[in-house]
């Protein structure tokens, strides 16, 4: 089992930047893939970005490459946000799985644990 709390939502103008942080706790293998997603009010939940292990191997959507950057350290998963837009308002998930499958997509039905979620709010 793993659990998972986010962190450091909150509201950012356009152009400015956040950084979400989102602390793990339980069996090591079961987060060896983390991963952010967000979903937006009306909207499907969309991956944001992953990160694999020790590796480090990361992988983000479109949208975000260039301005986002996930990053980990032993038991926490961050993702900064910088040059940040109003479509980037949204509600933002953490989640984990142990399998390197998940790390290999950014599609939430790949990861087994969720975290309850941090809002970020850009306005213009």
């Amino acid at each position: 089992q793993v659990q998972l709390v986010e962190s450091g939502g909150g509201s950012a103008q356009a152009g400015g930047s956040l950084r979400l942080s989102c602390a793990a706790s339980g069996d090591t293998y079961t987060r060896n893939c983390m991963a952010w997603f967000r979903q937006a009010p009306g909207k499907e939940r969309e991956g944001v970005a992953t990160i694999y292990s020790d590796v480090g191997s990361t992988y983000y959507a479109d949208s975000v490459k260039g301005r986002f950057t996930i990053s980990r350290d032993n038991a926490n998963v961050y993702l900064q946000m910088n040059n940040l837009k109003p479509g980037d308002t949204a509600m933002y998930y953490c989640a984990a799985d142990p399998r390197l499958y998940a790390c290999q997509a950014l599609t939430s039905s790949r990861f087994g644990y969720w975290g309850q979620g941090t809002q970020v709010t850009v306005s213009s």
